[in-house]
């Protein structure tokens, strides 16, 4: 049904006859095991030699990505180089482990990637597919017939309560030839009961001014008036061309109420402005014009005293489009530095494999540059290891001299970093070394520690109840000299900084630190980042990788906000919506008030200026589709949803509001409630749906959550696609909703 246009395709036609591929977990457990893929087209079989489990599958809907060659921490770790082109993983979504895999040939690991590439991308486009794939696991003996009890378990994994009388009618209703079970086409009928969608019904009707029908004309008028966008009758013609199933129907230039769902449903019915999937900002103002996606202690997997560190966790933040990643470096054996979580017992990763994964990884989401945080704790040894290390493997990607001529005034911009990798550090001298050749040649010096670092080791006291001196390191020429836009030093208030501070010299702020700051002297940090940049870090009390909320510190200017990006949380969703639009470039323009030297703007006190824009956001969560269960292992445990709606923005914006909790309807819960919030600066406001599974006696369970940029929504009815913790898709959930953002009266 759903993969017609891929049937016959060569490569899916090698991976439904399958074939042996060695399964690779470590040096010591590789083994031959047979994989094909299902002729339901979305299950991947695999037979296993465990006793219980013979035969097992795996989801397509579970994978998040397919990669090529060696590129996984395992098969890099147990597999040698000549093996290459034979290799390849299957990242799964959440915390499941990668499945690692050699191909007996070359061919052969073409054909397993290009064909799980084409099911993996068609799937994307698909969502009603998933009810017929619910419908074949219902019939459980394969007969293509459905009886009443298996009819009933399909509606329970769909999420639909239903109770005896109710199935009844619905079994009754379709079996038209009285057999006692549905076929044929009557499956077909019950499939249409069930996918219909009265709150659409109501909406084609008012529209569907032709004959029963919209005709091109009646979608321009509903794209004018009810979707407010700027629209002509060819961008009418093109939905029809695009969305329209029916022939007839399109051959007369109309569109039916099932190519109306279906555009509704699309990204051009999306809550998510498409103009904004692309980079749409100027992207040639100074680089600390810009907020931009960052990271803490990006080699962490789990939390900051026993966690795993990994490369995986770089490639996971670099896909994520972030563009400032930390290194915290350390001395490693055989003359090797490796980066953990120092005097904890996070497990070790070598340096020198995490350059090599982020000069992999670092431009795949997004080509603006990307920022690598050192915190330096090695010998003058390591560290020249270290700086080989940089420049042998990122080349000449790494950003080694300023790019001007002369010695520059200001940052230059992400267009002209694009592709370059920027080192965030100590350096001995100033920038202007680089212009004059009567600097001392010196080879080594003393530095004051990184203040992250410092703060770590300042939590020590010395006998005397005193705290710790902050200590000097020692630190090589070489890896000095790669430092260029962003020198660390130390913060000691904003007059010092305007007066003693260069551009390129960077402070980094503890969260609370930062917080205070931006809450009593937000309009002093917001001059302060006009002409330098500011990493914000989470506490060192956060030690099981809890984020704090970046909102107040965007307010404030701050560019470099780091959070755990491992940790799903809200304030991680809040970070993933800022940097949802611009192409997903991790690279987002701050509003023109955080810019101009003499902006007065507070997001404190929200005096008269430019920044206020008042608006008036008007919601209707009109209903869901498809929520899925939460208990996989109550078979019978529906969920009770209810939608939070929330603005993130400055104090007088920020507000929530939340529908009632619906019992036992997760396939198609209808809420039809209206919510208006009171917006003064929607160019820094978010907005955050969440999802919720009601429950009177404890806390509610997330079902789903989506966040966006206020200024990239569109007007008028929407569907708002839907997040699983850990920011995956869920594949046919969503919410549908109907918003007005309009100039306030």
């Amino acid at each position: 049904e759903c993969f017609g246009r891929l049937e016959g395709d060569v490569d899916l036609q090698f991976l439904l006859e399958g074939g042996k591929l060695l399964k690779v977990k470590s040096s010591s457990w590789k083994k031959n095991r047979m994989y094909k893929l299902h002729d339901d087209y979305t299950t991947i079989w695999h037979e296993s030699h465990r006793i219980f489990k013979r035969k097992e599958t795996f989801s397509i809907d579970d994978v998040d990505s397919v990669r090529k060659g060696r590129q996984s921490e395992s098969l890099q770790k147990h597999t040698e180089a000549h093996v290459e082109d034979l290799c390849f993983s299957i990242i799964f979504k959440g915390r499941r482990r990668n499945l690692d895999l050699v191909a007996t040939s070359v061919e052969e690991a073409k054909q397993w990637v290009n064909g799980l590439e084409k099911i993996l991308s068609n799937m994307k486009k698909l969502n009603r597919h998933w009810i017929f794939n619910c419908m074949r696991k219902a019939d459980k003996n394969k007969d293509n017939m459905m009886t009443l009890k298996e009819l009933k378990h399909f509606l329970r994994q769909i999420n639909v309560e239903v109770d005896e009388t109710y199935a009844k009618v619905l079994f009754t209703k379709c079996d038209t030839s009285n057999s006692g079970t549905l076929e044929g086409s009557e499956i077909k009928l019950f499939y249409d009961l069930l996918t219909h969608r009265e709150e659409i019904d109501v909406i084609y009707e008012k529209h569907a001014a032709t004959g029963g029908q919209m005709s091109a004309n009646d979608l321009l008028n509903f794209l004018l008036n009810e979707q407010r966008e700027v629209a002509t009758l060819e961008d009418a013609l093109r939905l029809i061309e695009k969305y329209e199933l029916d022939d007839s129907a399109k051959h007369m230039n109309h569109m039916t109420k099932d190519g109306f769902l279906m555009y509704l449903q699309q990204e051009e019915g999306s809550i998510f402005n498409p103009a904004h999937k692309k980079v749409y900002q100027d992207m040639s103002q100074p680089i600390n014009h810009y907020f931009i996606s960052s990271s803490h202690n990006t080699y962490l997997m789990g939390d900051q005293l026993k966690g795993p560190s990994s490369t995986e966790a770089y490639i996971k933040a670099l896909m994520k489009s972030c563009r400032c990643v930390e290194l915290d470096c350390w001395d490693g054996a055989q003359g090797e530095p490796v980066i953990y979580h120092g005097h904890t017992l996070t497990s070790k990763v070598l340096f020198k494999d995490v350059i090599k994964a982020i000069k992999e990884y670092a431009f795949k989401t997004s080509e603006y540059p990307v920022i690598l945080s050192l915190e330096n704790h090695c010998t003058l040894e390591q560290q020249k290891r270290m700086a080989k290390h940089m420049s042998s493997i990122l080349g000449s990607a790494l950003l080694t001299s300023p790019l001007e001529d002369q010695m520059p005034t200001a940052f230059p911009s992400p267009e002209e970093l694009k592709g370059r990798f920027i080192i965030k550090g100590k350096r001995l001298n100033k920038l202007d070394a680089v212009y004059s050749n009567t600097s001392p040649a010196v080879e080594e010096d003393c530095v004051s520690e990184e203040d992250e670092a410092a703060e770590t080791n300042n939590s020590k006291t010395d006998p005397n109840g005193q705290k710790a001196k902050k200590s000097k390191i020692k630190l090589a020429k070489q890896l000095s000299d790669l430092v260029i836009y962003c020198k660390s030093v130390h913060f000691s208030g904003f007059e010092h900084a305007k007066d003693n501070q260069a551009f390129y010299e960077m402070s980094s702020f503890k969260e609370s630190k930062a917080v205070n700051l931006a809450e009593t002297a937000a309009n002093a940090f917001i001059h302060h980042n006009m002409t330098k940049l500011s990493r914000i870090y989470p506490a060192g009390s956060r030690t099981a990788s809890s984020n704090y909320n970046p909102v107040p510190l965007w307010n404030a200017g701050c560019q470099i906000v780091a959070l755990n990006f491992q940790t799903p949380s809200k304030e991680m969703d809040v970070n993933q919506g800022r940097f949802r639009s611009n192409g997903l470039s991790g690279y987002i323009l701050k509003p023109e008030f955080q810019r101009y030297d003499g902006s007065e703007f507070n997001p404190m006190t929200l005096t008269k200026g430019p920044w206020i824009k008042h608006k008036t956001l008007h919601i209707m969560v009109i209903s869901a589709q498809q929520l899925p269960k939460l208990n996989k292992d109550k078979p019978k445990s529906i969920v009770d949803p209810l939608v939070k709606v929330e603005i993130y923005g400055v104090p007088a914006d920020t507000c929530s509001k939340e529908t009632r909790s619906i019992e036992n309807n997760g396939f198609n819960p209808m809420w039809n409630e209206t919510f208006q919030f009171d917006i003064q600066v929607p160019e820094l406001a978010i907005l955050r749906f969440q999802v919720e599974d009601y429950d009177a006696t404890s806390q509610n369970d997330l079902i789903g959550h989506y966040c966006l940029p206020l200024t990239s929504l569109q007007n008028g009815y929407r569907h708002v696609p839907l997040l699983t913790k850990r920011g995956d898709v869920l594949p046919s959930a969503g919410l549908f909703v109907h918003l007005m953002l309009l100039d306030a009266k």
